[in-house]
């Protein structure tokens, strides 16, 4: 794994990179705004030309198969995103209003990938190699019904999709974001929803969960109660996928009525993908730890990603990209000096987003890539 810092007229690109000239590389970068004073369309436009620039000089051919564009404020940002990929190859294209805390308007997380095929339809963008099929969807929204509705007709319509393309819930689904306008208010109901509907799928405390993330965030409709974003596999072996637990660090998930794996991995031929859900600063009885106290909240946090991590034999040193979300936009500098101490140059954002509970203050997801040996599994 090779990560790097550079610069580009305006933007500072933060980029992760894994792989070698015989086999499937993978790059996370975040492409962050440095002069802040710029208009959105600027902002957005130089970052569009750091992008471009970025696949010309790249050493392999690599095509981007899954964006995420942070915004701060999507009702007026989001048609021109929108207007702006038209010219670019499709790929899957997760748009959010969860606004960069280090003042710019706009922040980009792009995951590419080296000679994939790929292909799209209404429902999915779906890239494929060695066997497997990498299946996206995101920004999916309802604009009738309360959040339980919504979140229990959107799971139904995701479900069915995976079907038509010879997949499950259950079997395939690796990872889910489930971004909540006004959290507080709606969150209970999306939990319910999944509860309910993940047990028509026998996703159970008996079975198993999807690692996910369920966070504030919005779009451009005040009537969507629940957006979400999802990718599955295709093509995976029973037991290619393991689920992470650290109990010294954590109770399941269940035992306080969420239903939610905290961390997946998939074992692959030449590696492994760990995904590690939204992780707070928790205990291993479900409460709160440092309540009010955020520089604290954030160094148990990364404690309990560490402990997470741990279990997949990895460690921080394997983290590809983190997502960062902040209740109150002024911890942004004191959580901001713990993770550069901490993480260093490892890509990562952090957004203001409040968390599902009021007492937690941070929140973090991350994605980690670890070499593997595994001649039972295709490679990726």
């Amino acid at each position: 794994m090779k990560i790097e810092v550079v610069k580009y007229n305006n933007i500072r690109i933060e980029k992760c990179r894994f792989g070698n000239i015989n086999e499937v590389e993978e790059h996370h970068v975040i492409f962050h705004v440095i002069q802040i004073n710029k208009r959105f369309d600027q902002q957005l436009r130089d970052i569009r030309n750091a992008l471009d620039g970025y696949l010309i000089t790249a050493d392999r051919n690599i095509r981007p198969v899954f964006k995420r564009y942070f915004l701060s404020d999507a009702e007026n940002q989001l048609p021109e995103v929108l207007e702006s990929e038209k010219s670019q190859s499709p790929c899957a294209v997760s748009i959010v209003q969860q606004p960069p805390l280090d003042g710019t308007k706009i922040t980009l997380w792009v995951y590419m990938k080296s000679d994939v095929e790929a292909e799209s339809s209404e429902s999915f963008f779906i890239e494929k190699k060695n066997g497997y099929s990498h299946i996206w969807m995101t920004g999916k929204y309802l604009l009738k019904g309360n959040a339980f509705r919504q979140t229990e007709q959107l799971f139904n319509q995701y479900a069915a999709g995976l079907k038509q393309v010879g997949c499950c819930l259950k079997d395939n689904c690796i990872r889910t974001w489930l971004f909540v306008p006004n959290i507080g208010l709606n969150y209970g109901d999306v939990v319910s929803a999944r509860k309910d509907f993940f047990a028509t799928q026998d996703l159970t405390e008996y079975t198993h969960y999807i690692a996910s993330t369920g966070i504030e965030g919005t779009v451009n409709h005040p009537e969507a109660r629940v957006v979400l974003d999802a990718y599955a596999v295709g093509g995976l072996q029973k037991r290619q996928q393991r689920y992470l637990h650290a109990p010294s660090h954590f109770c399941p998930t269940h035992q306080y009525g969420v239903t939610f794996e905290r961390g997946t991995v998939v074992d692959y031929g030449d590696r492994s993908h760990i995904f590690i859900s939204g992780t707070a600063s928790i205990n291993n009885k479900g409460e709160i730890v440092y309540q009010g106290d955020v520089e604290n909240q954030t160094c148990r946090m990364l404690e309990n990603i560490d402990a997470l991590l741990a279990e997949a034999d990895a460690g921080f040193e394997n983290v590809a990209c983190m997502v960062v979300y902040l209740r109150d936009i002024a911890d942004y500098q004191a959580v901001n000096t713990i993770l550069e101490k901490r993480m260093g140059t490892i890509p990562k954002v952090i957004v203001w987003a409040p968390v599902c509970r009021s007492g937690w203050l941070v929140e973090a997801e991350c994605i980690a890539i670890k070499r593997n040996n595994n001649p039972t599994y295709a490679n990726l």
